[in-house]
């Protein structure tokens, strides 16, 4: 097996192409390989077309071929969109491929109950990573009501979501980070900023109504013996609660300045 730093690279051109050696045009998306001085090879010239091409996707069998095979190339492909070379598969002789489908064909229920009891370890650990968030925002928010540092956390924890949960500082149970999810909850189930969304608003616009609303009820949360912390988790909504009146208020008047502030701009 070769080593990384004298792996053979085969090129898949993006343009017309021919062979530096035999002089053979081989057209566009044509199967090359640079030979220093010697330029552009085709497989024949390079004596690489003995191999048989083995594609991306399956890494046990691609580990397993290379492995077996005395020569083998990577097959490389430039991405216009991406502005670099990527992975295609690779070349490998054909006794190696027949030797590493065997294998992975012997012990396939085996790797099948080790990714089965990785995804499960996976689970375990995020469900935890969840709790520890959600044991935070009672931390820190008291008041909160019962359940909903449970909602706010795995909204906020959801994998690949990109949302505040899932970086770096969150993972750390940062405080800061933690906060941040909190108002993100409160913004979309407090106030009317899901509203003036689909009215058209700029999320900056929407987020600016409705920061007063957001404020209020996260003083509320920050105090242990915030009425919330009385109620069930059914009777808790605070836009039901008659003591927090000034929030609806504030979402009504917030609305109707950009309202205003629309009309008056001429938009």
């Amino acid at each position: 097996m070769q080593s990384e730093e004298k792996e053979l690279k085969v090129f898949i051109s993006n343009r017309e192409s021919s062979c530096d050696e035999c002089g053979e045009g081989l057209g566009s998306k044509a199967w090359i390989t640079l030979a220093g001085d010697k330029g552009a090879l085709c497989l024949s010239c390079a004596d690489l077309d003995h191999l048989l091409f083995l594609p991306s996707g399956n890494v046990a069998l691609t580990r397993r071929a290379r492995k077996h095979s005395a020569l083998s190339a990577v097959v490389l492909k430039w991405s216009r969109a991406r502005k670099r070379y990527e992975r295609q598969g690779l070349l490998v002789e054909a006794q190696a491929l027949e030797k590493a489908e065997e294998e992975c064909l012997a012990d396939d229920d085996v790797r099948e109950r080790r990714r089965e009891r990785e995804a499960t370890r996976r689970e375990g650990l995020d469900r935890r990573y969840v709790d520890q968030f959600a044991a935070r925002v009672r931390e820190h928010f008291p008041g909160c009501p019962a359940g909903r540092e449970r909602e706010i956390a795995e909204h906020a924890c959801l994998k690949y979501s990109g949302r505040v949960g899932r970086s770096a500082s969150a993972k750390a149970l940062d405080e800061e980070a933690v906060r941040l999810s909190v108002i993100a909850h409160l913004r979309h189930r407090e106030t009317k900023y899901d509203e003036l969304l689909a009215k058209g608003y700029d999320r900056w616009e929407a987020r600016t109504a409705v920061e007063k609303a957001v404020h209020q009820v996260l003083q509320k949360w920050e105090t242990s013996d915030s009425p919330y912390c009385r109620t069930g988790a059914a009777d808790c909504h605070p836009l039901s609660v008659p003591a927090f009146a000034p929030v609806k208020q504030a979402n009504a008047t917030a609305s109707r300045s950009i309202e205003q502030g629309r009309v008056s701009g001429g938009r």
